[in-house]
């Protein structure tokens, strides 16, 4: 950025590159709020890249292991020639269009501002957050490898996709556990449960994205559900993820209940687990491309507001969720 340029904003990054995210990220309390945006928009950028289908496999691969090396090791800021880097490398990638997504675009040419807020996070977040979109970055990285020369990607098995999940989505869910449990010592006695859960939540809300995108992910040449297994295997897992995702969000919402979290955890956790319950069921009855409507949303968000001043389930309690289809 230069001097003339405006100041971006983390918000409106948010709103501009996210759905779910931009409903629920608010709903944290300061400062998981700041860390989260913060860590969200890091994704982003490795996910923007990672999907690039314009770029040569080369070049993709070539900026997630560059945008990995800005985060890696320990370092407290960046000095001026550090920053002058990152924002010539900002213009060149956002001047080579490797989206056509408006806000994915505006958030590659924020890369210098969103890693000058990574930089200023607590230096414990900043580990966290730095240390795991690392692995993500890196792990993007190697299944853009495995493309072919136009940069089609099939997974091979089950194990292959579950593989992509956790670099894409499960990672996620690692880090937001240790986030959440930062400075929360009355969480300590909950850690186990929700670090046995974390990489399932986010593997849940993967699987189901590629059981709703999976016809247009196909047309695009990402064919993420391998033509090895049958579709009712991945619903099975994506529910049995969801339950697990479910029992996450009901640790949090009981160490809420005797005040050991903050009501934001369990509404932030909450809501995309009751919008993939709700995209799950309606993706099973109707197929690929079907998705809830914005009534359904807003629905979901007040029934949850009402399950929080109630204290009653904030999600599905999986003993009450629907029979398995296998």
């Amino acid at each position: 950025m230069s001097a003339t340029d405006p100041v971006p904003d983390l918000d409106l990054l948010l709103e501009r590159t996210s759905r779910t995210f931009a409903l629920s990220i608010p709903l944290l309390p300061e400062p998981t709020r700041n860390q989260v945006t913060v860590a969200y928009l890091l994704f982003r950028i490795a996910d923007t890249f990672e999907d690039a289908a314009q770029w040569p496999r080369e070049r993709r691969i070539a900026a997630l292991h560059r945008f990995a090396d800005m985060l890696d090791g320990e370092p407290e800021t960046m000095d001026e020639e550090a920053a002058a880097a990152v924002e010539a490398r900002a213009r060149a990638w956002t001047a080579a269009l490797p989206s056509e997504h408006a806000g994915y675009l505006e958030l590659l040419g924020a890369t210098p501002f969103v890693l000058h807020r990574f930089f200023a996070l607590d230096a414990a977040a900043r580990r966290i957050v730095g240390r795991h979109t690392v692995r993500t970055a890196r792990g993007m990285a190697r299944f853009v490898e495995r493309a072919d020369d136009d940069g089609h990607l099939a997974l091979a098995d089950e194990a292959d996709l579950v593989d992509y999940c956790y670099v894409v989505a499960g990672i996620v869910g690692e880090m937001l556990t240790d986030l959440f449990l930062l400075h929360r010592d009355g969480l300590a006695g909950d850690a186990e449960l929700l670090q046995a859960r974390a990489a399932r939540f986010g593997e849940a809300l993967q699987l189901v994205n590629i059981l709703k995108d999976s016809e247009a992910d196909a047309r695009e040449g990402r064919r993420f559900l391998p033509a090895v297994l049958d579709r009712s295997r991945v619903f099975h897992r994506a529910r049995g993820d969801l339950e697990a995702a479910s029992e996450y969000v009901l640790c949090l919402q009981r160490a809420q209940l005797r005040g050991d979290a903050d009501r934001g955890l369990v509404a932030f956790t909450a809501l995309p687990v009751q919008l993939a319950w709700a995209t799950l069921d309606r993706v099973e009855a109707e197929g690929p491309g079907s998705k809830i409507s914005r009534t359904d949303v807003q629905r979901i968000a007040a029934e949850l507001e009402h399950a929080l001043d109630a204290g009653t389930p904030a999600v599905r309690v999986p003993e009450l969720a629907p029979p398995r289809r296998v």
